[in-house]
C-alpha cells in the first residue's frame, strides 16, 4: 500500500464516498478489511452504495470515526464487486478484525440478503 493508504490500516472505519447518477457524492462510514493491497467492504446487494457503484465505479475513502468524522486525507480509488472466494476471505478477515461485533452484525444482516464484498483498489 502507498503512504496515503497506510493511514487507514490501524483504523476501525473508513468513509466510503460513492456517487449518485447526478454526480452528487454520498459518504457512508463503513467497516473494512485489507487483503493483498485491496480494501474490502462487506454489505448486502440492496444497499444504496451497491446501487451507486453499479453506475459509477469511482470512489474516495478516508479514515473516519463511527459517525463519519474525517481522521485523515481522502484517497481516490476504483471499486468492483468481489468474486465469491474473495468475499468469503473478506468475511473471515472481518470476523477476525471486529470479533463479536462482526458476528452479531453478520447475523442481523444475513436476514437482508446475501453479503456482497466491494473490492477497492487505490
Amino acid at each position: 500500500m502507498n503512504d496515503k493508504a497506510s493511514q487507514i490500516l490501524d483504523q476501525k472505519y473508513i468513509n466510503l464516498e460513492t456517487y449518485r447518477k447526478s454526480g452528487k457524492p454520498v459518504c457512508t462510514p463503513v467497516w473494512f478489511v485489507v487483503d493483498n493491497n485491496t480494501i474490502y467492504v462487506i454489505t448486502t446487494k440492496d444497499t444504496g452504495k451497491v446501487k451507486r457503484l453499479q453506475n459509477n465505479k469511482n470512489v474516495r475513502i478516508a479514515p473516519c470515526g463511527f459517525r463519519g468524522e474525517l481522521k485523515g486525507e481522502w484517497i481516490l480509488g476504483t471499486a468492483r464487486f468481489a468474486e465469491k472466494d474473495e468475499t468469503e476471505a473478506a468475511l473471515k478477515l472481518r470476523k477476525k478484525k471486529y470479533g463479536l461485533q462482526a458476528r452479531l452484525v453478520g447475523a442481523l444482516v444475513a436476514r437482508k440478503g446475501k453479503p456482497v464484498a466491494i473490492a477497492i483498489s487505490i
